[in-house]
């Protein structure tokens, strides 16, 4: 009969109970449904404290709980409050007397659903009994059976034959252990007489070993009057052969009976002499592929059967003396189990036909048993519309009375199989579980769910309204999702009141559900790939856009390749989540590098954004550095395998060396190879125990060294260098001292290095005189002074000459001039400078480098004070070769001394004849206090005090006026003391310029040489190049010089005065030594000229 109107019902995020596929919500009256219980069997172990057994359901009434064993109730002694329902422990103390079967009822008035068994085994510690054993005396040739008879316990078990000594008992295809843990032997040899053979048995689960009384084998030889013969004699005894037997199994066949995914194990131990072997196949098959055959061939062993492993198997032990056979029937079985499920609960309406089929296989099939809430079911005598067909139970016309728990169990002799069946037989209204005005959020674009759980029987119709307009929402963007409505794509217009309306025959109800449609978080600035530094900060930022009703819900979270990163907390240390959802990592390292997803949430979607963090550092140290010789043991390749360049590419190898010799445990350069190679070809010194390491460079820096190579040992050869910077100096006049920088110790290449230093006479020797030394200095003495000589130094030692040396020259010791300059001359350029030409000493009378020449000068007296004799001397040095130079700093108006010269480094030379000259007059310096006194209406009186320096014998004074504004005039006149400085100064001027005109161009030409018209001739104008000096003075005097003023500053009139200074020679005046000495060059001037007649305006008179 088929099921009439099935019920389908709609739940949806209710809290339900589940009954074999029936879900109810757990607010309506529903009966017991087992949710967990103890699977058996349960195995007590002796270091458990406790035993727990559990049971838990579900229902509306809460049901309450029983327990029976082995069918009889059962009232347990500890109901622990930790877990609930009708969960209880057992102790370990006493547990023996609690082993059995066990079954757990759960029930309220509206059912009472049940367990399976529950089977609870308490094995006892295993040990053997106290026993003696008699030894076992047989003859040679005969089989022998020591038993073992192991005690059950907990599985796994292993047996071990051994000796009291605890070595195992050797086992071959004559002596072996059976799976019942006896010992066999086929047949007995003298030598297996022994009094200790021991039977252990391993139970690993409860870490026990426990051992049988040691058990005696006398083997009696079978030479007549000879108890004692040995193993020697025995193998030469001939024993009569013995047909085979079967010591295990007995019989001629054997029925083996298991389960489908067990182990098949089927022994076959034979006895006689000589050894039988075993064989085994299957009748009208081949062995299966899975076939094992252990124990030297007696045990056939097939893992995990299934049905086609099973049929008939043979053994046969066969010798020379005959065979004997043996068969297996093996039949594989099953447990129950279900063919499909377990039968479901079932919900129908009043009146209609409600079937339950337990649907189970099994070999041997199962016996099937009903129950209605724990009892045996039976169908009732006054009713017929319950009926039993095999596996199928039936109710027909079914009414309330018929809901119930209802149990079907399959059984069989490998176990049993137990389901709980819950039928509700009811009519009811529709009833929503869903709360009423349930609000609903959802940011825009995502799709959302507005709950609507209804229970009712019959099954619903549910429709959804908006309440804006009572009409029925329908559309591409929304679907009924099992009563519930799910909305697609929500825009903001989905916003507002809805309608959930469920009815059926027995009547309708609704409830209301707000929705409100926010918008979506958005990351804005999303973090950027970024490259960094090893050991700097990065920063990663994340700024979101985010619905203002949800900002207190908002939050950023970092993942690091997929897995989140704790901030600030201790185990994060170096992360922080600055503010605007910055992520900020301190002292980056490599273990930083990764993908960073930034994911900015709210309680109602997430938006992420990845970026790719590179930490860039210095690369690792390089692998497998190897030497490889190439053409001669100091020329080798090193090669190596590049570490990993941590995502900087590698610029450089730098390949460094230590030898053990003169400086061991310093590393130094010794090659740089590019960054894309992995080898360098080096060259090496002799003599000299290396070691070599590579490190690499990039632009984060030098990576690690690698592991620096095994010892190399160069041979030692001749030195491939000589000595460089060698110095020839002569300190003394008659000495020539040569030094140079010695090899370093590693240039050696050998012991017993020296030097030979090698000279002769530049020019007049051929032959050079040669010396050997071990120091790197050689002095030769006796020489001539000053004389060039050919230097070459070069380095040998025990094993060779190094290469030929470069000839370098130098001089012998110097001395001082013996000769002065000759035909010196001056010229006087002006009242200040002259112009000193010579000619220079013999060559051979400098007897050293030239250094230059020094011009030194007296002055004698000033012609303004003839009488007066005056001791200023002066001296200017010009390096150089040079036969003339520029004399400034000279006094107008003085007669001077000079004389010249030569110097090289060891002192002067003699001074030169002298020469007198006389310096021309000089401008007189300006006037220093003018002053203008009793003025009247055309007249005034000026009073001026003599200029400080006449640099000559004055003649006069230039009084130049304009007039003045008339505003100035009359506050200028009229005041006394104009009036009389002026009457003063008028006569003054009268009686000076009656001396002019005495004096007037006095002057003239020297003997040295004559003064050309004022100018300087064109020899004095190129000598720029040849003038640099050296000026040295005993006192700090100004240079003399300047040029009469006007009264009123105007200088239109002055071009008619003197101005001879240093200023009309080039530089002068610009440049001064640290000791106040002048430096500088001199050319041509603009102009010079004495006191002339004024040519302005005319002079004041009083």
């Amino acid at each position: 009969m088929g099921l009439v109107g099935s019920l389908q019902l709609v739940l949806l995020l209710a809290s339900t109970s589940t009954a074999a596929g029936l879900n109810i919500p757990l607010e309506v009256e529903q009966p017991p449904t087992i949710i967990t219980h103890t699977s058996g069997p349960i195995v007590a172990l002796p270091f458990d404290n406790t035993i727990t057994i559990r049971c838990e359901a579900r229902g509306n009434p809460p049901p309450e709980y029983r327990w029976t064993k082995d069918g009889e109730d059962f009232v347990p002694p500890y109901v622990t409050t930790d877990h609930p329902g009708g969960t209880f422990e057992l102790h370990n103390k006493g547990l023996q007397a609690f082993q059995g079967k066990y079954r757990c009822y759960a029930s309220n008035e509206l059912g009472t659903a049940m367990t399976e068994e529950i089977e609870l085994r308490v094995p006892s510690m295993p040990k053997f009994p106290k026993e003696f054993n008699f030894p076992v005396v047989v003859k040679e040739g005969e089989p022998i059976v020591l038993e073992c008879n192991p005690p059950e316990g907990m599985a796994p078990r292993q047996i071990y034959w051994m000796s009291s000594d605890l070595k195992h008992i050797e086992q071959d295809e004559r002596v072996s252990m059976g799976i019942d843990g006896n010992l066999y032997f086929s047949n007995a040899l003298q030598n297996d007489s022994r009094a200790d053979y021991c039977c252990f048995a391993h139970f690993s689960k409860i870490r026990t070993i426990v051992q049988k009384t040691q058990m005696a084998v006398v083997v009696k030889s079978l030479k007549p009057g000879n108890e004692s013969t040995d193993a020697a004699d025995n193998a030469t005894q001939a024993r009569p052969a013995r047909r085979p037997s079967l010591l295990l199994p007995s019989g001629v066949q054997t029925e083996k009976v298991l389960l489908k995914g067990e182990n098949l194990q089927l022994e076959c131990i034979p006895q006689g002499y000589p050894t039988p072997t075993v064989k085994w196949m299957k009748m009208g098959d081949k062995l299966p592929l899975r076939t094992q055959l252990n124990n030297f061939g007696k045990l056939l062993f097939i893992s995990s059967v299934d049905e086609s492993d099973g049929g008939k198997y043979m053994c046969k032990g066969q010798n020379p003396a005959g065979e004997v056979v043996h068969y297996f029937d093996v039949i594989v079985e099953d447990p129950p189990k279900w063919e499909t499920e377990p039968p479901q609960s079932q919900l129908t309406v009043i009146g209609t036909d409600v079937h339950i089929k337990c649907s189970v296989s099994g070999k041997p099939p199962p016996d099937i048993t009903w129950r209605r809430n724990g009892d045996l079911f039976r169908d009732d005598l006054g009713s017929n519309n319950k009926q039993v067909f095999d596996d199928t139970l039936v109710f027909l016309n079914a009414g309330a009375q018929d809901s119930a728990v209802y149990q079907c169990e399959a059984s069989n002799t490998h176990g049993s199989i137990l389901a709980n069946i819950n039928v509700m037989v009811m009519n009811m209204a529709p009833r929503i579980l869903t709360r009423d005005f349930q609000e609903y959020a959802v940011v825009r674009g995502k799709d959302v769910v507005m709950n609507c759980s209804v229970f009712s029987s019959p099954p619903p119709n549910i429709s959804w309204v908006k309440d804006e307009t009572l009409e029925i929402v329908k559309g591409e963007r929304f679907s009924d999702f099992g009563g519930s409505l799910k909305i697609f794509s929500a825009e903001k217009s989905d916003s507002g009141k809805y309608l959930c309306v469920a009815s059926n025959t027995e009547g309708n109800s609704s409830v209301a559900a707000i929705l409100d449609v926010k918008d979506s978080t958005k990351i804005v600035h999303p973090p950027q790939d970024m490259r960094i530094i090893s050991g700097t900060t990065a920063q990663l930022t994340c700024q979101a856009e985010v619905d203002k009703s949800l900002r207190d819900a908002f939050e950023v979270v970092w993942r690091k390749d997929g897995e989140e990163i704790p901030l600030s907390s201790e185990e994060n240390p170096r992360f922080f989540h600055v503010s605007d959802g910055m992520l900020q990592i301190m002292s980056v390292n490599l273990d930083d590098q990764g993908s960073y997803m930034c994911i900015a949430r709210t309680i109602l979607d997430e938006d992420n954004a990845t970026a790719l963090l590179t930490v860039l550092d210095v690369p690792d140290a390089p692998k497998n550095l190897e030497i490889l010789e190439l053409k001669s043991q100091r020329n080798v390749c090193l090669s190596w395998v590049p570490g990993s360049d941590h995502n900087s590419s590698v610029t450089e190898f730098i390949v460094e060396y230590e030898e053990s010799q003169w400086e061991p445990g310093r590393w130094k350069e010794l090659k740089k190879v590019a960054g894309n190679q992995a080898t360098a070809e080096v060259a090496l010194q002799g003599d000299l125990n290396y070691q070599f390491r590579v490190y690499a460079v990039n632009v984060v820096g030098p990576g690690p060294p690698s592991e620096p190579t095994e010892r190399y040992k160069t041979p030692p050869a001749a030195p491939e260098k000589n000595p460089e910077n060698i110095k020839i100096q002569g300190p003394l006049p008659h000495q020539l001292d040569i030094s140079w920088e010695p090899l370093l110790p590693m240039e050696h290449n050998g012991p017993g290095l020296e030097y030979k230093v090698s000279y002769r006479k530049l020019g007049v020797e051929d032959v050079w005189k040669e010396h050997l030394v071990k120091r790197h200095s050689f002095v030769v003495r006796n020489t001539s002074t000053f004389i060039p000589f050919e230097i070459k130094i070069q380095s040998r030692n025990s094993h060779g000459w190094g290469p030929d040396p470069k000839v370098v020259t130098g001089y012998s010791g110097e001395d001082v001039p013996t000769a002065a300059p000759r035909d010196v001359a001056v010229e006087v350029i002006n009242t200040t400078v002259l112009r000193v030409s010579w000619t220079p000493a013999p060559p051979a009378t400098v007897r050293g480098h030239l250094g230059g020449y020094d011009v030194h000068w007296l002055r004698k007296r000033s012609w303004l004070e003839p009488n007066k004799i005056l001791d200023d001397r002066k001296t200017l040095s010009f390096p150089g070769k040079r036969t003339l130079a520029i004399v400034p700093g000279l006094e107008p108006f003085s007669e001077y001394m000079l004389t010249v010269n030569v110097f090289n480094k060891k002192g002067n030379g003699p001074n030169s004849d002298p020469v007198t000259f006389n310096t021309p007059e000089g401008a007189p310096e300006q006037v220093p206090i003018l002053t203008a006194s009793n003025a009247q209406k055309d007249s005034v009186l000026l009073v001026w005090a003599p200029p400080r320096e006449t640099n000559g014998i004055l003649t006069g004074y230039l009084l130049q006026h304009h007039l003045a504004t008339g505003a100035q005039r009359s506050n200028f006149l009229t005041h006394g003391w104009f009036i009389g400085t002026m009457c003063a100064v008028a006569l003054l001027t009268l009686v000076a310029l009656m001396a002019c005109f005495v004096r007037r161009n006095q002057g003239g030409k020297y003997a040295v040489k004559e003064r050309e018209d004022r100018h300087c001739d064109v020899e004095s104008q190129g000598m720029n190049d040849d003038t640099f000096c050296e000026y040295s003075d005993g006192e700090e005097k100004p240079l003399k010089g300047g040029s009469l003023l006007s009264l009123t500053g105007d200088e239109a009139l002055g071009d008619s005065v003197s101005r001879d200074s240093m200023a009309d020679y080039g530089n002068v005046g610009r440049e001064f030594n640290e000791d106040g000495s002048f430096i500088g060059e001199y050319s041509g001037f603009t102009h010079r000229g004495s006191v002339s007649e004024p040519s302005g305006p005319q002079p004041v008179t009083a």
